[in-house]
C-alpha cells in the first residue's frame, strides 16, 4: 500500500511539472508576438505640388498589401500625413490625391528595416479618368 502512495505522489509531481512545462512554452510562444509590437513602424512627410509646395487637405491611402485594407489621412495646414502603428511584416502602398491630380505610389517595404520612415509624395501627374 505505501508504494501506492508514492507512486500516486510521484505522479502528482509528474502532473505539476507537465503544467508548469505547458505555462513555460505559452510564455514563450507569447513573447514574438510582446517583441513584435514594440517594433511597430511609422511613415510620415508631406504632400507637394509640382512646385514643390506643400498642398493642405489631401487624402493620403496607405494600402496594406497583404489584407487590403486601406487606410487614409488628410495632410494638415503644412501639407503634413503621418501613419503610425503599422506592422514591420508587412508591405505597404501609399499615394496621395488632390482635385484631378495624383502622386505615384510608393512602397514601403517590409525589408526595410527603418522604425520612423520619411516619404514625401509629389502631386505631379492627372488621375485616369474612369
Amino acid at each position: 500500500m505505501r508504494s501506492a502512495r508514492v507512486s500516486e505522489s510521484a505522479l502528482r509531481r509528474k502532473a505539476s511539472f507537465r503544467a508548469s512545462d505547458a505555462l513555460l512554452v505559452l510564455t514563450l510562444l507569447a513573447l514574438p508576438t510582446w517583441a513584435q509590437q514594440s517594433e511597430l513602424r511609422t511613415v510620415h512627410g508631406a504632400v507637394l505640388d509640382k512646385a514643390e509646395n506643400p498642398v493642405t487637405s489631401a487624402v493620403v491611402y496607405l494600402k496594406n498589401v497583404r489584407t487590403l485594407a486601406v487606410r487614409t489621412y488628410i495632410s494638415d495646414k503644412s501639407g503634413e500625413y503621418r501613419f503610425s502603428g503599422l506592422d514591420p511584416n508587412v508591405d505597404y502602398e501609399l499615394h496621395a490625391e488632390s482635385g484631378n491630380m495624383t502622386s505615384n505610389t510608393r512602397t514601403l517595404s517590409s525589408f526595410d528595416s527603418r522604425k520612423d520612415i520619411v516619404i514625401s509624395l509629389k502631386l505631379d501627374k492627372e488621375k485616369k479618368k474612369t
